[in-house]
């Protein structure tokens, strides 16, 4: 792909070029300024290339005229060589102490703003491929330990889908297709560029800049040291850019020796795509769900009295009943008949039918502090070998869920885990992806994070509630299951808890908060609504175990019709699985 990029052009006069450029300058401000007003389409900018072939000044030209408000610049740090050789997780199979995508999650700008990234996630998996895994520095018998660690580590998602390849670009190449496709499909335009030099030109310009004391800062040592490495670079950045010349985000390549056609091929590109999306047709269903989901906003104050019954009136339990089994059966006929994940056997699905499980209380009191006492242990061993533990939690209402969060967090260090709530999103989170927010929580390798709800909502309370559109929450289940993946194959140890309990159970909880005075505050109309709709909650919960029980993620069925026995059954599914990943090493 590269061999297309033509260094033998004719320069371009300043006379040629200046009224050009300013022409489509004068277009992309304006396009700017209609993308914020209508806070549509976000646009993601990538700029790859080699060290020294100009893409920081292209991106200053640009932002000399852009909009600096709605405009942000993320810089990708060369890889840590050093911190990567010293991190301790390395031996367990953990990659870093975040996943590697969690950085260009979290510097993604609002749908309405322009993000441009200095180099991104191409530029990560060269540098790991150039690395040997992580690094020079780190000795052959080293390499090899790692390299089995993190074969073994994540066996059971690679084998999960069979079109991903095992070596770090094969992966990198998938991340980048789910990234830019989820981008795409919430409303984002990504254009990429890669600014192209020949290799003794980039020598050249590598050296210059080593040479001066003034510039010497901007050519990091592995920028240096790897300036003989082009021929090797040339393959795997081909490599790349082949793989992922996707359609809905394409490459542009650019002659970087020759920055005013450089720059007149940026603009004309960007003003081309964001053109097109705004010339788009906009989808109806996708404006009513994110007015539905605005007007449900945290940050969305709701005036008194809209949204309540009238005086007096009281909704006709039966006839919600009725309506409620009509929409369970149409959206279970929306929902994908398959994932192209791979689903584990005999993935759960409720059935109240069965036998419940219980415990006495001594029984409980004896086995809950043999349980919290193991899991201290297990938590300090997690912490030493940097493994990342992730504990999420979803439910009925009053089926113990806060019960069961509770007892795990007594167990361990305060400073060891972060307790994340999922509330109704804010303003800021409706204008990105619905995985941002959950991108941007999470818990550092070492650590645990224990997630009260959880990005489920976008196939449950959105799904139900037409917060969410149908293509929407049809597409978050794959969305969903490439975002635990590539929690996995970063290291994490992922548990999915459903707390489950029967109607009758749910119903006497609710009765007892209702009467005790200290707890009434745990009862509201919206859980009595949430029951009216338990058809549709019941198979909304079906699909998503049908549709996300993977096989390096699958799905725990927590009986808790009896919270005793559900507190112990929590700790000791967890103290098997964290016992399990750490003896194994």
């Amino acid at each position: 792909m590269l061999e297309t990029v033509d260094f033998n052009v004719e320069p371009l006069s300043k006379e040629d070029y200046k009224p050009a450029y300013d022409a489509l300058m004068q277009k992309l401000i304006l396009l700017q300024q209609r993308v914020r007003q209508e806070g549509k389409p976000g646009v993601v900018v990538l700029f790859e290339g080699w060290g020294g072939a100009g893409k920081g000044s292209r991106i200053s030209d640009l932002m000399y005229n852009l909009d600096a408000r709605a405009t942000t610049v993320h810089v990708t740090k060369d890889i840590d060589e050093e911190g990567l050789k010293k991190f301790a997780g390395r031996k367990y199979g953990v990659t870093g102490f975040y996943p590697d995508m969690s950085e260009f999650w979290e510097a993604l700008g609002e749908r309405g703003s322009t993000t441009i990234f200095d180099r991104g996630w191409y530029t990560t998996a060269v540098e790991r491929d150039l690395f040997d895994t992580y690094g020079s520095k780190i000795s052959e018998s080293e390499a090899k330990e790692l390299e089995a660690a993190l074969v073994k580590s994540s066996d059971s998602a690679a084998n999960a889908r069979g079109d991903l390849q095992s070596d770090v670009l094969g992966s990198y190449r998938q991340y980048a297709y789910n990234f830019e496709r989820m981008l795409v499909a919430d409303g984002y335009v990504v254009v990429k560029f890669f600014v192209h030099v020949t290799e003794e030109m980039r020598q050249k310009r590598i050296q210059k800049l080593y040479d001066d004391p003034s510039t010497r800062w901007r050519v990091s040592e592995f920028k240096y040291r790897h300036t003989k490495d082009y021929k090797r670079e040339y393959v795997v950045y081909d490599r790349l850019l082949e793989g992922s010349n996707f359609d809905f985000a394409p490459w542009t390549l650019v002659n970087g020796e020759d920055k005013r056609r450089a720059n007149l091929l940026i603009a004309q590109t960007l003003v081309d795509a964001i053109e097109r999306a705004l010339d788009q047709a906009p989808d109806a269903a996708a404006e009513a769900a994110a007015k539905a989901a605005l007007k449900n906003s945290a940050s969305q104050m709701m005036p008194e009295g809209e949204g309540q019954a009238a005086e007096g009136q009281q909704p006709d339990a039966e006839a919600v009943r009725a309506q409620a089994e009509a929409m369970a059966k149409e959206q279970q006929s929306l929902a994908p008949k398959s994932s192209k994940f791979i689903i584990m056997a005999g993935y759960p699905q409720i059935d109240h039918d069965s036998p419940k499980p219980s415990l006495d209380e001594e029984e409980y009191r004896v086995a809950l502090k043999r349980e919290q006492k193991r899991l201290a242990q297990l938590e300090n061993e997690m912490y030493q070998k940097r493994v990342p533990l992730i504990l999420m939690f979803e439910g009925w209402d009053a089926a113990g869920k806060g019960g069961a969060i509770k007892r795990v967090a007594q167990a361990l260090d305060a400073r060891a885990y972060t307790i994340f709530p999922s509330p109704a999103p804010t303003k800021p989170e409706l204008a990105h992806p619905h995985l941002w927010r959950y991108w941007t929580r999470l818990p550092k390798a070492g650590h645990v994070g224990i997630y009260d709800r959880s990005w489920y909502g976008r196939v449950l309370v959105e799904r139900i509630e037409g917060f969410a559109s149908t293509d929407e929450w049809a597409r978050a289940y794959d969305e969903i299951n490439e975002f635990e993946y590539e929690l996995v194959q970063w290291g994490a140890l992922l548990l999915k808890f459903w707390v489950d309990v029967t109607p009758d159970e749910q119903l006497a909880r609710f009765k007892s908060r209702e009467a005790d005075p200290a707890r009434q505050w745990k009862i509201t109309d919206e859980d009595w609504r949430n029951r009216d709709k338990y058809p549709q909650y019941k198979a909304a919960v079906n699909d998503m175990f049908r549709l996300t029980s993977t096989t390096y993620a699958p799905w725990v069925l927590l009986d808790s019709n009896d919270k005793l026995y559900a507190r112990v059954k929590v700790l000791q599914t967890v103290n098997d699985a964290l016992e399990a990943r750490l003896r194994d090493k």
